[in-house]
């Protein structure tokens, strides 16, 4: 289980070379920022890792992870998501958000009316979108996360206002 005071920055790819080296996918919005944020974690926490930049690579980044030897090492990593200590981030400026922050909290019309809960954040490329699950929902709701769709968001009370898209309502 994640600890709570912990953000998921980056994920294990795959190895890279034959020395240990590993592709790594950082979530970051400047990708290479990952390696100053150190030691990064495990999802449940029980290992950890020093990170350092070794190459630019397709699709991430090359780098060595502390403890990590062997391509057979790597290789056992493929998949591993990794996570910092929450204060380690940088601050949010106004109008941005972690997506961690938003996971979990409550979804409510422009009427008050509750929708249901915020499930996942994703990003494709065309901007975030939010998933959105709640009682009498056959299939999840994905809605832009966008002002016009999502006029609120209110993180003391743990909850956003979404101004549902007509044919949605």
């Amino acid at each position: 289980m994640t600890q709570p005071d912990r953000v998921c920055v980056g994920a294990i790819a795959g190895s890279f070379g034959v020395k240990g080296e590993v592709r790594l996918k950082s979530f970051c919005t400047d990708p290479k920022a990952i390696v100053r944020y150190g030691p990064l974690f495990t999802e449940d926490g029980s290992r950890s890792f020093d990170v350092t930049l070794t190459r630019a690579v397709a699709n991430g980044l090359g780098v060595r992870l502390s403890g990590v030897l062997t391509k057979e090492q790597a290789d056992a990593l493929r998949g591993t998501s990794l996570y910092v200590a929450r204060e380690k981030l940088p601050a949010v400026g106004d109008d941005e958000f972690y997506h961690a922050d938003l996971i979990g909290l409550d979804v409510h019309d422009t009427g008050g009316a509750p929708i249901g809960k915020v499930l996942a954040v994703y990003n494709h490329g065309a901007g975030d979108l939010l998933e959105i699950t709640g009682p009498g929902m056959k299939t999840a709701l994905l809605l832009p996360f966008t002002r016009a769709v999502v006029p609120t968001v209110d993180l003391a009370a743990r909850r956003v206002i979404v101004d549902l898209p007509e044919g949605l309502e």
